[in-house]
C-alpha cells in the first residue's frame, strides 16, 4: 500500500508504540499455575461415559487426562490428549469449548460453572512442550508405502502424523513458507503468541517419517495426476482459498481488504507497530474471522471499529463468548444490516451504506427499506471463504461446493482422501479438521495394507 494514499485515506502505521503493541498482543489468557490446575482438576466428577468426551470432535478422554493432572502426572495427561488430538495444544487455545466439551459438563446441571477443560488441556500440553523428554509415540516398522499429503493445515498435519505413526512414508506439500495452515496464518495473534503454532508443528514432525516440501502449490507446482502416479495414496487438506464477494460493486479502492489477508499479514509481522490500520474500521461478517480482525484492529490502535452482520446475534457463527470479547474491547456490533454500497473518494474507502434487514413471514431475509451509513477508511471482508476446485481438477465430486467424502474422508476418486475445511459438511473448526485427518489416516492405512 503506497504511503501517500494511505495517509490520504486515514490508514497509517504507528498508531501505538511498539511497547503498547507488544502488551496488546501478549497472551490474553494467563495459563493456569500448578496450584490452580490442581484445584480445577479436583472439581471434575470423572464421569463414566462422560458427555465432555462425547462432545469433543476428536474424542479426547477428558476425565482421564484431568485425573492425571490431579495425580501430578502432567506427562500422562498430555499423552492422553495428544493420542486423541495431535494438535491438542493449539486446540486448547482456540477451541470454542463453551459450545463443545464445557457446555455439556455435568457441573452445569447443578447451576455451577463447568470445569475449565480447555485451560486444563493447555496446562498439560504446555508442560510437555516445555520439557518434551523422551518421545511420547514411536513409529511402526516401515510399510514401504508412500503417501502425499497436500496442505499442512490441521487436517493435513493430523493425517501425516497418523500415517507416519503407522509406518508409512509421508511427503507433506504446502504452498506457503510455513506449516500450520490457519493455525499459523488465520488465528488472532494474541491467541497463540510466542510462535506456539510452529513449536507444536515441530513436535508433531519429530515422530519422523514426514518429509516437508514448502512452496508447493497444487495446480501450479504439483498436479494431482502426477501425485497419484508417484505415490500410493493422496490426502487433500486444501482449505478454502476463495473469498466470498460482498454482493455489491467492489471498486478497486485503498482500504478494502479481505480479513483473512489482514490477519495473515499481522500474524507474520515482526513489527506490529509498523502495520498500517485505519482510524475507523468496519468489518463485514459474523464469524470468528470477523471478531479476530475487529479486535486486532483495535489492538493496533484503530479508534472506532464496527462489525456488521446481516442477521441477529444468535445467527452469528462466532460464539457468544467471542462476541462478548469483541464488545469488551470496544468493538460495536451492528446486527440486521447488509452491505448496500461501498463509498469511495479519490480511490480510497470512505465508508459503507447498509440496508436494514429483517425476516419476512416466510422466514426469508429481506431489506426493510431503511438504510444507514458507517464512515470508514478501512473495510475488511469476513463473509466466508469458498473452496476453489480447479487445482484438484474436476474428477472429484463436490457437494455444496466442497469435496464430497464418506465418513472416513474417501472421495469419489480412487486413492484420494480429503479433510478439513475443503470437505463438505463440516463446521470449519480446527478440532474437527484434526478429526478428519485422523480418520483419513486410519482409512488410508487399511486401504494401503489391503
Amino acid at each position: 500500500m503506497d504511503a501517500p494514499a494511505s495517509r490520504a485515506c486515514g490508514i497509517r502505521s504507528g498508531r501505538l508504540s511498539p511497547a503498547d503493541c507488544a502488551a496488546n498482543f501478549g497472551d490474553v489468557h494467563a495459563p493456569l499455575t500448578r496450584p490452580q490446575a490442581l484445584i480445577e482438576a479436583e472439581r471434575c466428577y470423572y464421569c463414566h461415559d462422560a458427555p465432555c468426551t462425547t462432545a469433543c470432535p476428536t474424542g479426547i478422554d477428558v476425565p482421564s487426562f484431568i485425573q492425571r493432572i490431579a495425580q501430578g502426572n502432567e506427562r500422562g495427561a498430555a499423552r492422553a490428549i495428544l493420542q486423541a488430538n495431535p494438535l491438542g495444544g493449539i486446540c486448547a487455545r482456540v477451541c470454542p469449548t463453551e459450545v463443545l466439551c464445557e457446555q455439556v459438563c455435568v457441573r452445569n446441571t447443578h447451576g455451577d460453572k463447568p470445569v475449565e477443560i480447555g485451560a486444563l488441556q493447555r496446562y498439560a500440553t504446555d508442560a510437555l512442550f516445555a520439557k518434551p523428554g523422551a518421545p511420547l509415540f514411536q513409529r511402526a516398522v516401515s510399510t514401504g508405502r508412500r503417501v502425499a499429503v497436500v496442505g499442512a493445515g490441521p487436517a493435513g498435519l493430523a493425517c501425516a502424523h497418523g500415517l507416519a505413526l503407522r509406518g508409512h512414508a509421508v511427503v507433506l506439500f504446502e504452498a506457503r513458507p510455513k506449516l500450520g495452515g490457519l493455525n499459523e496464518y488465520g488465528l488472532a495473534r494474541y491467541k497463540t503468541p510466542h510462535d506456539f503454532a510452529q513449536k507444536e508443528v515441530a513436535w508433531l514432525l519429530s515422530v519422523g517419517g514426514i518429509a516437508v516440501r514448502t512452496g508447493q502449490q497444487l495446480g501450479r507446482d504439483i498436479a494431482l495426476d502426477g501425485l497419484l502416479g508417484a505415490y500410493d495414496a493422496v490426502f487433500l487438506g486444501l482449505g478454502l482459498s476463495g473469498v466470498n464477494a460482498l454482493g455489491i460493486a467492489e471498486p478497486t479502492a485503498t482500504g478494502l481488504r479481505n480479513a483473512v489477508d489482514f490477519i495473515a499479514e499481522l500474524r507474520q509481522s515482526s513489527d506490529l507497530a509498523s502495520l498500517p490500520v485505519g482510524r475507523r474500521v468496519v468489518v463485514v461478517g459474523g464469524g470468528m474471522t470477523a471478531v479476530d480482525a475487529a479486535v486486532q484492529s483495535r489492538k493496533l490502535g484503530a479508534q472506532e471499529v464496527s462489525i456488521v452482520y446481516r442477521r441477529g446475534a444468535e445467527g452469528m457463527s462466532a460464539s457468544r463468548v467471542e462476541q462478548d470479547w469483541a464488545q469488551t474491547h470496544g468493538v460495536k456490533i451492528h446486527h440486521w444490516a447488509a452491505p448496500k454500497e461501498l463509498l469511495c473518494a479519490d480511490g480510497a474507502v470512505k465508508g459503507m451504506r447498509f440496508a436494514a434487514t429483517a425476516l419476512d413471514a416466510a422466514g426469508q431475509l429481506v431489506e426493510t427499506g431503511e438504510c444507514f451509513t458507517l464512515d470508514a477508511d478501512m473495510l475488511l471482508k469476513a463473509i466466508g471463504q469458498t473452496y476453489v476446485a480447479e487445482p484438484a481438477g474436476r474428477a472429484i465430486a463436490l457437494a455444496g461446493g466442497r469435496i464430497a467424502t464418506d465418513a472416513m474422508g474417501c472421495t469419489s476418486l480412487a486413492r484420494v482422501w480429503a479433510g478439513g475445511d475443503c470437505r463438505a459438511g463440516g463446521r470449519d473448526l480446527t478440532v474437527e479438521a484434526v478429526e478428519h485427518g485422523k480418520r483419513a489416516a486410519v482409512s488410508m492405512h487399511e486401504a494401503l495394507l489391503a
